[in-house]
């Protein structure tokens, strides 16, 4: 008697094992099973990447409950209208990006609460555009290109400005002008 292993069929090709599944199937299945599991983790990363529009947006600062001088002070009413407008100078600084080195442009607006709050802006500028310019090197071009990192930065810009003024009175932060390169 011959062994499984080098049993023939008439036509001379090797005939299956008795009672198994052939190796050939095994591996297309698996190679399926790879393939859709890969694509469905694709599919999925990519969903998480960019949400929906209605969550790609943070709620803005302005909403938070203040904690102390961290935080962006309560909303105002809607009633109310926009705030005071402070222009800051362009800031131009290098990203944490390694190996290459990668620069931001970035010039910023602050709404303010009111008039009031332009003379208190005005006397710690130095300190306000320090805390900027530590918040906008810590960052890379990858978290800065996403809509999403926008957002976050610029809810952290108005945390850390609001944090450098005695009372918080910014309520946001605009991006006029917005150059990675």
């Amino acid at each position: 008697m011959a062994d499984a292993a080098d049993a023939k069929d008439a036509e001379g090709k090797e005939a299956p094992p008795p009672g198994g599944i052939p190796i050939k199937l095994v591996m297309i299945i698996g190679a399926g099973a790879l393939v859709l599991g890969l694509g469905g983790a694709f599919v999925a990363f990519k969903m998480m990447s960019h949400p929906a529009p209605e969550t790609a947006a943070p709620a803005p600062a302005h909403e938070a409950p203040a904690a102390g001088h961290a935080e962006a002070p309560k909303a105002t009413p809607a009633s109310a209208g926009p705030g005071a407008i402070f222009d800051l100078e362009p800031f131009i600084v290098n990203l944490a990006d390694t190996p290459e080195t990668r620069y931001l442009k970035l010039t910023v607006k602050l709404e303010l609460e009111n008039d009031s709050f332009k003379e208190e802006v005005t006397k710690r500028t130095p300190q306000v555009r320090d805390a900027i310019l530590i918040l906008l090197t810590s960052k890379d071009s990858v978290t800065l290109r996403s809509t999403q990192g926008k957002f976050q930065l610029r809810d952290e810009l108005t945390s850390r400005v609001n944090a450098v003024l005695p009372k918080p009175g910014v309520r946001s932060a605009y991006f006029t002008d917005f150059v990675v390169q």
